[in-house]
């Protein structure tokens, strides 16, 4: 793992996995998308990585229109790289994953390393009034579904937007195999070093929220990669800090937000995401 003297703090703003019913601080609307995001960086955060929602019912969305709504307001009042997203949302077809990111031609995005599992269903049957027809039935439908992310995909995600137009990636992985997969994609020349791997930890589907499991991640890393490889990690919900920590530790940098826990302490909703 390459370390350095200073740790990137990124920050997730809003993502795909909460909505709009389990906390009013969720940004939505492009307006407090971008709000939060430059709030974010003035508190702290180098990166920021993004996702769009319809700003009507905060329902997840591809639209590139939608992001362009953002992304100017973010890069002309911060300095932060712009990390958009691929990865989207369970139900999103390729090509709208790639969407945003073939218009907007970002300095970073995110890439998933593996098909998986992603469960959200749990969160529909916790009681709450919702404020949208579409939240329950969306976080249930996960049950069903895989997060699809093939070799053909991934190549096809280096191809167009790494060779096509320069951007970089953080390579987002849920398991350990997909540092296996990492490790494939640069051995046919695709992925090329160093390379930023964001280790996701608690997903309901991926590795679980374990210390050991981030000292494993590191180990296997290290021995496919050596030096050619920074580290960032996060786990989801009440894990967060305690990740976020420990990778910290580690020599590694971090990732918070709302997209990865709505709770600042137990019970305590956070306010924003700065």
């Amino acid at each position: 793992m390459k370390r350095t003297n200073k740790i990137i703090i990124s920050c997730a703003v809003t993502g795909s996995a909460h909505t709009p019913s389990m906390s009013p601080h969720l940004p939505v609307t492009p307006e407090e998308i971008a709000a939060q995001s430059v709030a974010a960086v003035r508190a702290g955060a180098a990166v920021v990585h993004l996702h769009a929602r319809d700003p009507r019912t905060g329902q997840p969305t591809p639209d590139p229109e939608v992001f362009l709504r953002f992304l100017p307001h973010i890069k002309a009042e911060t300095d932060a790289v712009v990390n958009i997203t691929t990865g989207g949302s369970v139900n999103m077809t390729l090509d709208d994953r790639l969407a945003a990111a073939r218009r907007a031609r970002p300095e970073l995005a995110s890439l998933n390393m593996g098909s998986m599992n992603f469960g959200l269903h749990p969160a529909a049957e916790v009681a709450r009034d919702w404020k949208h027809d579409w939240e329950q039935e969306y976080l249930r439908a996960s049950e069903g579904a895989i997060f699809a992310n093939t070799f053909a995909q991934i190549a096809t995600t280096l191809r167009e937007l790494g060779e096509g137009q320069g951007t970089r990636f953080e390579y987002e992985c849920y398991d350990v195999g997909h540092l296996y997969n990492l490790a494939h994609m640069a051995d046919r020349g695709l992925a090329k070093p160093p390379f930023l791997i964001q280790s996701i930890f608690g997903i309901l589907g991926g590795i679980g929220a374990d210390p050991d499991n981030l000292q494993h991640m590191v180990t296997i890393a290290d021995k496919l990669f050596g030096d050619d490889y920074y580290l960032s990690a996060f786990a989801a919900g009440r894990h967060q800090m305690p990740f976020a920590t420990q990778s910290a530790l580690l020599g590694g940098h971090v990732r918070v937000g709302l997209e990865d826990s709505l709770y600042i302490g137990r019970g305590e909703l956070a306010t924003s995401n700065a």
